[in-house]
């Protein structure tokens, strides 16, 4: 088949974006091995050389409004930072902290004077920032952070201080060598009251590199992966900054020391805040699908050259990609990252419609809430497949894997930390499922415990999903497959687009009504709130990735309708198939329990597969050129070069 078409659809409407990218990765390709090159500080500095050359040739403006030097182009900027993800991780989490964290907050959480004041420095390079969120004690639950921001109306400045050492920021890109201003996260004290977490901008460093007065910054040091970005901790001493300093798009306090904001639920307002910040979250999923489409290259093109044993009696052995167990540890992981891949394309499209555009809506708060939770749920599932994709393909590749010149070893070490940043993803799952379970109300308090099982025992949550929705979906699935003695005919129906998508969303929503009947039994017997949540905690986050499964699933079968028939389309298919069964093969005993699989059925499944796999295998060579990695991210020793290259 012809990889160019079906890369030139993968591209889809910002191809121009990452061919930019693409371009600036192939030509500076010395950053590459820069990490088992130089010394750390040598790296960061190199580091943040390319960091400010992709400056230069104007890819981070490509987000940002054109008063302060932008394109307008989020969806472009989104697509070309998630390209910076088949070089080196280092320079792509780098350009994250600056433009996506530091610039993003001024230009979500600040106003006009902000903009005008810091944006285009900030866009451009010429100041170097921080997001500083995370403290020693606190990373996920970010409400209850330790610093503090106290109003002086006296001098009006507020006070920036940390006062204690759980409270030290902490891991905070750009903090250790290049930042010099941060965002900081506080917890806003106006005339005595504390009012909630807010975000304020604190100079740390002076142009000469020194800190600042009241300010002492650290370097995290050594760490397991990226450490061509200077992760380093914050403490401040009563540091003061104006009055203006705070980012006041959603709380304003004035010279007086009176306290305002539109949005008067403190719960809500800090819950807007942080979704203005969803970006990072989008953007951190799509760099690890595109890390699992650099293994994968690496990965299938060594199976594609190497050979190991062969039929007896043979002078020629076989190559590893002819066995079926090579084809089944490799295979059906490329199908999960086509998957993926199209489902990121659609959160990014739900992203730039709410936040791309002029005049948006602050009042769409349903959808901004949803979107908030599908970028938590896309998230999670790419960063656990790019760490799960990267380790079997080291293990594919044997003792060469295992070579750092061969990047397989640098690409599991850097990717390992997408887990847990940008949010954990176990916690992120639970976010999703609480909210599908309220429905992204608006008033359903905090993303907690007690404010999840409060609102669902008030709602009497009888979810009658079981006696009506699934009653009907699991006629549905019948009617897809007649025979109901799956034994007489296993394989009815098994590569059905409705049999796929009515398994998966048979699985989501039953489990979705057993935590409701769970947590409300629990609630209605007198169990505390936090301790009938903690009980069904499991229960939550398997609903959670049932759901994201579903909306997975649904995105690739979305993007092989609208792909131009013929051999796109037909090669989509496969591969579409193999993600869906695949899926379904990999929980068959939850299916088996809940009467939805007998056993020939879930057997016929797995041979499919094994099918479908062999359907695959001659065409995984251009499946992967179609991602379109730049040939020096992929031209390790052990590999020949494409000829698509």
């Amino acid at each position: 088949m012809d990889a160019t078409g079906l890369r030139d659809y993968l591209d889809g409407p910002y191809k121009a974006a990452r061919d930019v990218v693409r371009d600036g990765l192939a030509e500076h390709a010395e950053l590459l091995d820069a990490g088992l090159r130089l010394p750390r500080d040598e790296y960061r500095d190199q580091v943040l050389a390319m960091l400010q050359q992709i400056t230069a040739d104007g890819h981070p403006g490509r987000g940002f409004p054109k008063e302060y030097g932008g394109q307008g182009d989020l969806g472009g900027f989104i697509a070309g930072f998630e390209t910076l993800a088949f070089g080196d991780l280092s320079l792509m989490v780098k350009a994250g902290v600056q433009f996506g964290l530091f610039a993003g907050a001024i230009l979500q959480l600040g106003t006009t004077r902000h903009h005008e004041e810091y944006l285009a420095d900030a866009i451009n390079g010429r100041l170097l920032g921080c997001f500083a969120m995370t403290e020693t004690g606190h990373g996920s639950n970010v409400q209850a952070l330790g610093t503090t921001a106290t109003y002086d109306p006296a001098t009006e400045e507020f006070v920036v201080h940390t006062p204690d050492a759980a409270a030290r920021k902490d891991y905070i890109g750009n903090a250790a060598r290049h930042g010099r201003m941060a965002a900081v996260f506080a917890q806003l004290v106006v005339g005595g009251e504390t009012h909630g977490v807010h975000c304020l901008l604190v100079p740390i460093r002076s142009l000469a590199g020194e800190a600042l007065p009241g300010v002492t910054l650290s370097d995290c040091g050594p760490k397991l992966g990226l450490n061509g970005v200077d992760n380093g901790r914050i403490v401040f001493d009563h540091v003061r900054v104006p009055r203006t300093a705070l980012l006041d798009r959603y709380a304003q306090v004035d010279a007086g020391g009176t306290y305002t904001s539109e949005i008067e639920n403190p719960d809500r307002r800090f819950f807007t805040m942080l979704g203005t910040l969803v970006q990072g979250r989008v953007s951190v999923g799509g760099a690890a699908i595109n890390a699992s489409k650099v293994a994968l290259t690496i990965a299938i093109r060594y199976a594609l050259q190497r050979r190991q044993f062969g039929a007896p009696g043979s002078a020629e052995e076989a190559l590893l990609l002819d066995y079926r167990m090579h084809q089944r540890r490799l295979l059906p992981l490329l199908a999960k990252t086509y998957a993926l891949h199209f489902a990121q394309g659609e959160l990014v499209d739900e992203f730039v419609r709410l936040f791309g555009k002029e005049g948006r809506n602050e009042d769409d708060e349903h959808d901004r809430r949803a979107l908030e939770a599908q970028a938590a749920g896309t998230k999670a599932l790419g960063t656990w497949h790019a760490t799960e994709t990267i380790q079997l393909c080291r293990e594919a590749c044997g003792g060469a894997g295992y070579l750092a010149e061969n990047r397989l070893a640098a690409l599991k070490a850097d990717t390992d930390v997408f887990t847990t940043f940008e949010g954990d993803n176990t916690v992120l799952l639970q976010l999703v499922a609480k909210g599908l379970l309220t429905g992204y109300r608006e008033a359903f308090g905090k993303l907690d415990p007690l404010g999840t099982a409060r609102f669902i025992a008030a709602q009497a949550v009888e979810i009658a999903v079981e006696k009506t929705a699934l009653r009907t979906l699991v006629e549905r699935l019948r009617d897809v497959v007649p025979n109901r003695n799956d034994s007489a005919d296993p394989d009815a129906g098994l590569r059905d687009d409705a049999y796929h998508c009515g398994l998966l969303r048979f699985r989501e929503e039953h489990m979705l009504a057993g935590v409701a009947r769970r947590l409300k039994a629990g609630i209605d017997a007198g169990v505390e709130p936090f301790e009938a949540f903690n009980r069904c905690q499991d229960h939550v986050i398997a609903a959670g990735r049932a759901h994201v499964d579903r909306v997975v699933l649904e995105a690739f079968l979305a993007g092989v309708q609208a792909a131009p028939e013929g051999e796109v389309r037909d090669r989509l298919k496969e591969l579409y198939d193999l993600h869906a069964l695949s899926t379904i093969e990999a929980e068959r005993a939850w299916y088996i329990e809940h009467g939805r699989l007998s056993g020939p059925r879930s057997k016929a499944i797995t041979a499919l597969v094994n099918e479908l796999c062999a359907q695959v295998r001659p065409h995984a060579g251009e499946l992967v050129d179609a991602f379109g990695v730049p040939g020096p991210a992929v031209a390790v020793p052990m590999v020949v070069p494409s000829q698509h290259e």
